[in-house]
């Protein structure tokens, strides 16, 4: 047996049933070693770590995997006491394998249902015990199935429940049944931990942060520095308490929101109904859902009865959703297919209606439990977040070691001098480690995260909710930003617009108003074809069909109680609601009044199918009709083509290019021989006949183009993903400035691999209606290559499809030019915005959040417009219902990541100074005081990290993007530049001083605090101290991504204050003389001397910062060469821009041979 494995998923391809993001959970991937503790090395291990006075305990906490080699040896999964898990991203986490002894019967249980996976759960190893092992891996339960050699998450042991399996579940399951299904799903709880105050201590305390903190204390300490001693641990616990104290409260806050009890009441096989926790639900078990709703503890699949349910909790969507019954059938249930059929944990369900239980409500089976639910994914997506892969972040651990680096020579330098001088061993170890809590500043990691506090404070105060801090920091560096169509770039709610009967022939005229339409299949269908409720009395649901109904100027109808007088009505059917038609309809033009029409069954709209149906009986139930509403396309597809009107294409591409949003609707007569309430979803949408177009005006939300507009100023690219027409999306497109009134459109036809045809790629003028001249072709394709970027490619759903299947080496082309992709599913959305990362650009996505979620979770920067304060639907949420938020989100992202590295860099120049005064002040037999060191670390630099970033963006976005490389050749050139400047600087004030007629030579028996107070001492404290001012303006930049200097008052004032306290401690000192342990120098002469050499170290300093930001450095990069730029993006635009043949218009084109192959 293999000692190593993999966590899979069954080799279905069919999606899981619970919604679990493979991007945010990718347990597919894992990689499983087994291990078994052997004896004499647990015991060796702790005797070594006795030994390290526990040193070993804390560097199994830091790398546990060094824990598990050291006391376990390699075993075969089924036998391993611990497991080594390495997910997608490389990081190692270490499980304990845990064991549960199931009830007896249990096991004859399983073998009476005939369920082979279940039997491979348990392992008998007694006749008469049975075992459960498995493991939790960040709330999901894994159990070993022997059979499959492998430990796989449990929900594996339903997804292969097909929809009958599911309406088998209606009976319920026995209390024996249910018991022993909680033994192996576990409890239905999504159970956040709350750590107790002491682990959390223990845990913080163990950061490599403060585990250097406290070894610098201690050799401080030793050392007798006991006022910075003192004053740092005081810090450090002010800052471990308020640690504590915010993880807590984080903790307690998505513990609250996260678990959710309630009692729920269950029917069980005998038929009888039981209220139980809803902490006892596993997967099988019947709900009954009462009519007033509830808030939903578990995933259920409808099986009985229509649910109205408030969404969004989980999507960021205001709008109710209307839930039908799961159709039955033999497909695989799976949740995401079948959303419209699937209430969702976490969701409050408005109310409930039709199920036949007693109480009038639903009827629906649990299908998933725990963090196996669509709530717990994304819980488990806040508690275990997708690791940023942000260079800036990277490049900080590399400058880290590069200033462990310069510690290690500044300790062997220190070491030699020292060891020359003669001093006690003692002393010689302690002043040499001394030197690495200098140079490696402890507190750098936490001071470069201030810039990304404050710019979460100003985006709250407008209005925008952040629950990722380290993303604003990548939002500087979104190069693309893609966004929704409705709700987003256009206003949520629409406006009819007219309608348009269709005939075999020809379309009618235009009917501004349809309740001005003859009573017919087409008022009929615009009055029926929806998913609209009432909720006291109130009609809730989709805005569009709101608007559609009230065109028509028909009443909607529920039933009541027990709903049989509507039943009688209509023969006998089950109503879900009914149409009326307006009493007083068309009598005055002697037409006919329509009759009432009852809803019997619902096909809920879907995008991946993009429409919708809906089975209708007339009075008295003779009759029955079917309609379906949807795409134009879909529906002419639904359709026998000879009632389809000829100038179907026309028509609906002059609508469409106006900005429309058409609807298409269809109708069938039903036989009389088929039953209306059980008819299949697939038998009703075909051989329809065409009725006509719906069209619907969108109008551009005003502040969208403002916002294009911005960022295209920015060069920053703005894409268009919607669900909607192509030749709308192109209008709104135009509207919203993304493509430019002297810009031309160019449309990507892909076709995929049939049984009759190959695969074709067309790329096609927008103009070129019918087929162009050679001339045409030849003089467009000219001029549209002659002006490079001039045009904008635009692909619809379906090509998109084909061209990642069929012609992958014209994707990323494509990808490069398209502005607008239209009729795109949830899945396309988050595939294109993982496609366009594998560019190497940094994308940001701003939707609803209603079919936006993926895309949302997978982009760098996902932006929900939610009236929510904050949705955990993407990192960001604005409360602001469009898209002016996107602007500000970068400018104040470029801001703090501009702060970042100022503070970056400020800290470690701080370290810089200090490192270069220490060792020349050893190097002349004396040292920096105690309380120096406090007045350098606590007056000067904390307080002017702190402060030093509340400057607020710029007004503007720049064209150029802020660097996020620390290990650029401008930023090291410019820190090795201001390095050797501040050597000089303080050489200079040395040299200065021992050149002095009143100098006084230290004495060289003395060494260290002894020699204080001293000239030397003295001056190097008044050079660096002004070197630390200096460096703190020469680093913060304010142009172009940040407001000017002048506009952080508090920063200024604080520049000027320290200013002139060091220039007073350096010309009167007065009684900080002995207090700072400094020399009286009476000379004046010389004090000016000393601020005039700072003066010149700052305007030199200045100088050199300017010139690099100008590009001095760059001269440097001559002498390797033009090299190419890494962004593959960036590449691909210079080969696009410079070529004469690219895209071929008018030209079919196939395969290559390679694709072929591959395919087949």
């Amino acid at each position: 047996m293999d000692r190593r494995g993999s966590v899979l998923e069954p080799q279905s391809g069919l999606p899981s049933p619970s919604p679990r993001d493979p991007l945010l959970s990718p347990d597919s991937h894992m990689d499983v070693q087994g291990y078994k503790f052997v004896r004499w090395r647990v015991w060796m291990f702790h005797l070594a770590a006795v030994l390290t006075l526990g040193f070993l305990y804390i560097l199994i906490h830091w790398r546990p995997r060094l824990g598990i080699l050291a006391r376990c040896s390699s075993c075969p999964l089924a036998l391993a006491h611990v497991l080594l898990i390495r997910d997608i991203f490389g990081k190692q986490h270490v499980v304990d394998v845990l064991t549960e002894e199931l009830e007896d019967g249990s096991f004859e249980l399983l073998v009476e249902h005939e369920v082979t996976d279940w039997r491979d759960t348990a392992q008998l190893y007694q006749e008469e015990k049975t075992l459960l092992r498995y493991y939790l891996f960040e709330g999901l339960r894994y159990v070993w199935l022997d059979r499959k050699g492998a430990f796989l998450r449990v929900s594996v042991l339903n997804e292969d429940w097909t929809c009958k399996d599911l309406y088998g579940f209606q009976k319920g399951l026995s209390h024996l049944e249910q018991s022993f299904r909680r033994r192996i799903y576990g409890s239905n709880l999504i159970d956040v931990p709350v750590k107790p105050y002491i682990k959390l201590l223990f845990e913080e305390v163990l950061n490599p942060f403060y585990v250097f903190q406290f070894f610098s204390i201690t050799l401080w300490m030793i050392d007798d520095y006991y006022y910075y001693a003192t004053c740092i641990l005081l810090l450090s616990i002010l800052s471990i308490s308020i640690s504590l104290y915010e993880i807590r409260k984080q903790s307690l806050t998505l513990h609250n929101m996260a678990q959710l009890v309630t009692n729920v009441k269950i029917r069980r096989s005998s038929g009888v109904e039981e209220c139980v926790s809803s902490v006892e639900l596993v997967p099988g078990d019947c709900l009954i859902i009462p009519q007033e709703g509830l808030l939903l503890p578990c995933d259920a699949a409808l099986l009985a009865g229509e649910c109205l349910v408030n969404e969004s909790m989980l999507t960021g969507e205001s709008v109710p959703v209307l839930k039908t019954p799961l159709p039955a059938g033999e497909g695989r249930y799976s949740s995401e297919t079948e959303r419209r059929h699937t209430l969702f944990c976490g969701t409050q369900l408005i109310q409930a209606k039709g199920g036949g239980a007693g109480s009038g409500g639903a009827i629906a089976v649990v299908t998933s439990t725990g963090f196996f639910t669509a709530k717990g994914n994304l819980v488990s997506s806040i508690l275990y977040p997708q690791p940023i892969n942000f260079r800036f972040y990277q490049d900080a651990i590399k400058f880290l070691l590069i200033l462990g680096f310069l510690a290690f020579i500044g300790t062997i330098y220190n070491f030699v001098v020292l060891y020359k001088a003669n001093v006690s061993w003692g002393y010689l170890v302690i002043r040499c480690l001394d030197i690495v809590t200098i140079a490696v500043p402890p507190a750098l990691p936490a001071a470069i995260t201030t810039g990304t506090i404050y710019a979460q404070q100003r985006l709250k105060k407008q209005g925008i909710f952040c629950i990722s801090p380290p993303r604003i920091n990548v939002c500087g560096k979104v190069s693309l930003f893609c966004f929704d169509k409705t709700g987003t770039l256009t206003e949520e709610g629409l406006d009819v617009w007219g309608v348009m009967e269709g005939g075999p022939s020809s379309f009618s005229e235009l009917v501004p108003e349809p309740r001005f339409l003859a009573p017919g299949p087409m008022l009929s269908g615009l009055a029926c074809c929806h998913t609209v409720t009432l909720m006291q009395g109130q009609p809730i649901g989709d805005p569009l069909e709101l608007k559609m109904i009230e065109s028509t100027g028909w009443n909607l109808q529920e039933p009541e109680g027990d709903g049989k007088v509507l039943d009688a009505e209509f023969g006998g059917y089950k109503v879900l609601a009914v149409m009326r038609p307006p009493t007083q309809q068309l009598q005055a033009q002697g037409s006919s009044a329509s009759e009432a029409v009852a809803l019997v069954q619902r096909f809920p709209f879907s995008s991946a199918l993009q429409r919708m149906s809906v089975v209708t009986v007339v009075g008295g139930g003779h009759s029955a009709f079917a309609f379906i509403k949807g795409s134009p396309e879909m529906v002419a597809s639904l359709c026998r083509a000879e009632t389809v009107p000829a100038q179907f294409s026309s028509k609906l591409r002059s609508f469409s290019s106006e900005g429309l949003r058409v609807l298409a609707l269809g109708y069938k007569p039903l036989d009389n021989n088929t039953d209306p309430r059980t008819i299949k979803r697939e038998e009703v949408e075909k051989d329809m006949q065409f009725l006509g177009l719906l069209m619907m005006k969108n109008l551009v939300k005003p502040d969208s183009a403002d916002a294009i507009n911005i960022l295209r100023q920015a060069q920053l690219r703005s894409v268009m993903v919607t669900g909607d027409n192509i030749l709308t999306a192109v209008n709104v497109a135009k509207s919203c400035r993304m493509v430019g009134s002297d810009e031309r459109v160019i449309f990507v036809h892909a076709t995929p691999q049939t049984a009759q045809s190959m695969p074709t790629l067309r790329f096609t003028l927008e103009d070129d209606v019918t087929a162009a001249s050679e001339i045409s072709v030849e003089i467009n394709t000219w001029g549209l290559y002659q002006g490079g970027s001039g045009y904008h490619l635009a692909i619809n759903g379906k090509s998109f499809a084909a061209l990642r299947d069929h012609f992958p080496e014209h994707l990323p082309k494509v990808l490069m030019r398209t502005t607008v992709f239209a009729r795109m599913t949830p899945d396309q959305k988050t595939q294109l915005v993982k496609e366009l990362q594998n560019l190497d650009y940094r994308v940001g996505m701003c939707g609803d959040g209603a079919n936006d979620c993926g895309a949302l979770r997978a982009a760098d920067m996902g932006v929900s417009l939610s009236e929510a304060e904050a949705s955990i639907a993407s990192p960001f949420t604005s409360r602001n219902q469009n898209i002016s938020c996107v602007p500000l989100l970068i400018r104040e992202g470029r801001c703090s990541l501009v702060t970042s590295f100022g503070l970056f860099r400020y800290m470690a120049l701080y370290s810089l100074i200090q490192f270069c005064s220490v060792l020349i002040l050893h190097t002349m037999n004396t040292t920096v005081a105690d309380l120096q060191f406090l007045y350098f670390d606590i007056v000067l630099v904390t307080t002017l990290a702190i402060v030093m970033g509340k400057g607020g963006p710029s007004n503007q976005l720049h064209p150029i993007r802020p660097t996020a490389n620390l290990m650029a050749l401008p930023v090291l050139g410019s820190l090795f530049i201001h390095s050797c400047l501040i050597i000089l600087g303080q050489l200079a004030a040395l040299f200065i001083t021992t050149s002095q007629d009143w100098y006084i030579p230290l004495n060289s028996t003395v060494i260290g605090v002894d020699n204080l107070p001293n000239m030397e001492d003295t001056s190097v404290f008044a050079l660096s101290g002004f070197q630390y001012i200096i460096m703190a303006v020469v680093v913060t930049k304010s142009y172009p991504h940040k407001k000017p200097l002048y506009y952080n008052v508090i920063f200024l004032c604080l520049l000027i204050t320290l200013f002139c306290v060091m220039t007073w401690l350096v010309l009167h000192p007065g009684p900080a003389v002995s207090l700072l342990s400094l020399y009286d120098i009476p000379d004046m002469n010389y004090k000016m001397l000393i601020v005039a050499v700072a003066a010149l170290n700052f305007l030199i300093c200045f100088i050199v910062e300017v010139l690099v930001d100008l590009g001095l450095l760059n001269c440097l990069r001559l002498l390797r060469g033009r090299r190419p730029s890494k962004k593959s993006y960036k590449r691909l635009n210079s080969l696009l821009s410079n070529s004469t043949s690219w895209p071929p218009l008018n030209q079919t084109l196939f395969p290559t041979d390679d694709t072929l192959i591959r395919l087949s």
